[in-house]
């Protein structure tokens, strides 16, 4: 168990914004409660969050986890620990990978990467790969759009 006393609850779901106490049995949130009200638990571990906010994880829409193909920058190991000490509970990480993730054998081996290592949920962003007409491209820059 987990007491987080003293802390401003923010949770846009259930209009939450007041100073409370959060009481977690492992990943869950057991119960909340005014400042003060859980005084009587003997085995739970304190936190004091006066001048903190208390929130909900938070999703990062634009994360580049660059593996599978450029891990000497970025790994969705090194990606999501980061992330979850920002207070992200998810990430949704671009397709700026080499390959990139246009397919589901690619989507597959990042999705279950992440089970294995990810502090993190992942969820990939989809690439739309198509070959592109030169005689198009090269127009289209003549034509100044």
């Amino acid at each position: 168990m987990l007491l987080i006393k003293n802390g401003r609850v923010i949770d846009p779901a259930s209009k939450t914004d007041a100073a409370m106490d959060v009481l977690l049995d492992g990943e869950l949130v057991k119960e909340l409660g005014a400042p003060g009200k859980f005084t009587a638990l003997k085995d739970a571990e304190i936190f004091d969050a006066v001048g903190m906010i208390v929130a909900p994880g938070f999703i990062d829409l634009h994360v580049h986890l660059r593996e599978p193909g450029q891990e000497s920058s970025e790994t969705i190991e090194t990606g999501t620990k980061s992330a979850a000490r920002g207070g992200f509970t998810a990430v949704c990480c671009m397709p700026n990978t080499k390959p990139v993730h246009d397919n589901a054998s690619i989507t597959r081996f990042i999705v279950d990467k992440a089970r294995m290592v990810g502090a993190t949920r992942v969820w990939p962003i989809g690439a739309g790969s198509h070959r592109r007409d030169r005689r198009h491209e090269r127009s289209r820059h003549r034509c100044g759009f």
